[in-house]
């Protein structure tokens, strides 16, 4: 890889540009030879001098209130951002049975995108590209192995602490900024305190929910995500040391041979290190699964009771805190991510089980949100952007055929691969006033662009000293522009460039080239059902020479690709979109990478707990709120 070219704006003089010298000074004061020879000033003289004054005098107050006026009209940001929610499980999307209203309605007074697209279609990756604006390959948040996402609170990695969110932007021009909810992009480097990829190392003042992710690990009789991964990580290798290590002591008893003491020493070490992971896979619930308010737990394990409630409730009360000045609302959801839960108020009331129980439940809490807005008179001040970070999880079937997963439209594959399924994902933006309502927008944008959209409507210079990959979307939403800001769009698989998207600027066709594909399974399945989820190398994909090649614009399902046969341009179209994967991938430069083994394994000595002096690591701080009125 090439180092990544930046350029910088050159600095600011150091002087001042002289000003033209006035006339000079008379007895009578600055009005100098204006003045007649016998000191008495014509009447058309001073008719000429009361314009120009009064002239500069309106100049002036004209450049003044235009900046109050932007000093006022920057608009308070509320984000609202599911986890694993399908394109189609909105009712503005299509879905005829899943009751979304409050969806619905940010839809109908606002701009609703139809090629939204997330920058990775996994959750961390996809998060870090969200919050920087950036490709997470950019920032190390991309996956060289098959483990794409943190897994656990006590891993060492996460967002850098040179990378810049756009809640830090936001924070230095002046707003009050919050997540609640859903985080997982790391917690700790090197000790338990150092918090140095917490939410308030990026740019949030205040921080109330999960660290890492919401898992089945997490509900009591949900199951485990981690029962493949303990048996062929830790289970396995474990015996295989434990077997050799016995060997080299009988052997070493019966003098056969000897060995040195410093390799027995390293396999006890080895299985000690094992053991230590195996047992941490039964204390997950414990040990993962807590909630934080700023630095500490409030609630370990973290019990599921009315907690879409409560995570509501904590939204509503930085709302009415903040009412007088700008502020930046995160609000990140469990929803609908699994282990699936919902309060009584909304379990057994869908159409959709426990998936549209969940649904729905987040939907009532988008409301609570927008309502509160209209209370308090500031909707029509604040920027409401919705979003999911990726596609619908489509393997997320239980043991008892019960589908977890929510639905991609017409759209193949899902979570974890770069069919449009996916990555495509809601993408609906409302601004009463600025943004034109009930538009529909078929246009490609990304889950990276908020990051300059909300950055210039906040009066916050982007960052000079790096490359940032996502476009401002007010033009197109304001109408000022009929395209996209991207010609081209990457799709990684983890940290592996696997697609590229091509909208041409005299065209409406979208050309869309795979590297490689996921190979499904079983065969003819619409996801990888054998592993959970799909994988990036190795013998789970299948490799395309030459890349094949779609055009999204008449094929969005993904179904007919391309060949010379039915594509007269099919060798110039690659061969551009392989000049663009080659011009982009030189503005890669190296970084360390986050996700990495040693980054991604429990650590014990990172372990938080909220009483350290015992070894339980329960409480419960939380005060219990009454369930929602619906």
């Amino acid at each position: 890889m090439s180092k990544m070219s930046t350029s910088r704006m050159p600095p600011a003089p150091l002087y001042r540009v002289p000003r033209p010298s006035l006339p000079a000074e008379s007895a009578h004061g600055h009005l100098g030879d204006l003045r007649a020879p016998g000191g008495q000033l014509p009447k058309d003289r001073l008719k000429l001098w009361s314009g120009r004054r009064m002239g500069i005098f309106l100049l002036l107050l004209f450049f003044l209130r235009g900046a109050q006026s932007s000093l006022e009209s920057r608009p308070n940001v509320v984000v609202l951002m599911a986890d694993d929610l399908g394109i189609g499980d909105p009712g503005c999307y299509g879905n005829q049975t899943l009751r979304t209203p409050n969806i619905d309605r940010l839809a109908r007074e606002g701009a609703k995108l139809t090629q939204h697209l997330a920058a990775s279609p996994l959750c961390t990756p996809s998060r870090a590209a969200f919050m920087t604006g950036r490709y997470p390959v950019r920032s190390g948040m991309a996956s060289h192995s098959r483990v794409g996402v943190f897994l656990f609170s006590a891993s060492s990695g996460g967002l850098p602490t040179s990378e810049i969110t756009f809640a830090k932007l936001l924070k230095n021009q002046g707003y009050s900024t919050a997540l609640i909810g859903k985080w997982h992009l790391g917690m700790s480097c090197s000790s338990r305190g150092d918090f140095c990829h917490h939410p308030l190392s990026h740019g949030f003042d205040y921080f109330y929910g999960l660290p890492v992710t919401n898992l089945r690990d997490c509900k009591p009789g949900a199951g485990t995500v981690f029962a493949m991964a303990t048996r062929w990580l830790f289970l396995i290798p474990l015996q295989l040391i434990g077997v050799l290590l016995l060997t080299l002591l009988v052997c070493n008893c019966l003098g056969l041979f000897h060995t040195p003491r410093s390799i027995l020493c390293l396999l006890l070490l080895a299985c000690l290190l094992l053991a230590l992971q195996a047992c941490f896979s039964h204390y997950v619930r414990l040990l993962n699964c807590f909630l934080m308010r700023n630095h500490e737990i409030t609630q370990q394990p973290m019990s599921y009771d009315n907690l879409t409630q409560r995570l509501t409730h904590e939204a509503v009360r930085f709302l009415r805190r903040n009412a007088e000045k700008p502020f930046l609302l995160v609000l990140s959801y469990l929803q609908v991510h699994t282990a699936l839960f919902s309060s009584k108020e909304f379990t057994g009331k869908s159409q959709h089980g426990a998936y549209g129980d969940s649904t729905e439940e987040m939907d009532w809490s988008i409301g609570q949100v927008l309502n509160v807005l209209d209370e308090m008179r500031l909707a029509n001040n604040t920027l409401v952007y919705f979003s999911s970070d990726q596609g619908a999880h489509v393997e997320e079937v239980t043991t008892k055929g019960d589908v977890h997963g929510g639905s991609n439209g017409i759209y193949k594959g899902g979570k974890a691969n770069n069919w449009e399924g996916g990555i495509r994902v809601p993408g609906i933006l409302r601004w009463p006033g600025v943004i034109p309502a009930g538009q529909e927008i078929d246009e490609p944008s990304s889950n990276m662009d908020l990051f300059p959209t909300v950055a210039k409507l906040a009066g916050s210079p982007l960052p000079e000293d790096r490359i940032i990959d996502g476009r401002d979307l007010m033009p197109l939403l304001r109408g000022s522009s009929r395209r996209s800001g991207h010609e081209f769009l990457f799709h990684y698989c983890n940290a592996y460039l696997n697609a590229v998207r091509w909208h041409p600027r005299n065209s409406t066709s979208i050309w869309k080239a795979f590297l490689f594909t996921p190979k499904f399974s079983p065969e003819g399945a619409n996801g990888c059902f054998a592993t959970h989820v799909c994988f990036c190398d190795g013998h789970y994909i299948t490799r395309h020479h030459p890349p094949l090649l779609f055009d999204i614009s008449q094929d969005p399902r993904e179904r007919r690709p391309l060949t010379p046969q039915t594509e007269p341009r099919f060798h110039e179209i690659l061969r551009v979109l392989q000049e663009a994967a080659d011009n982009h991938t030189k503005t890669l430069t190296p970084v360390p990478d986050q996700l990495s083994p040693g980054n991604l394994f429990w650590k014990p000595w990172l372990q938080l707990c909220c009483s350290p002096s015992s070894l339980s690591c329960r409480c419960d701080r939380e005060r219990q709120d009454p369930g929602p009125s619906r």
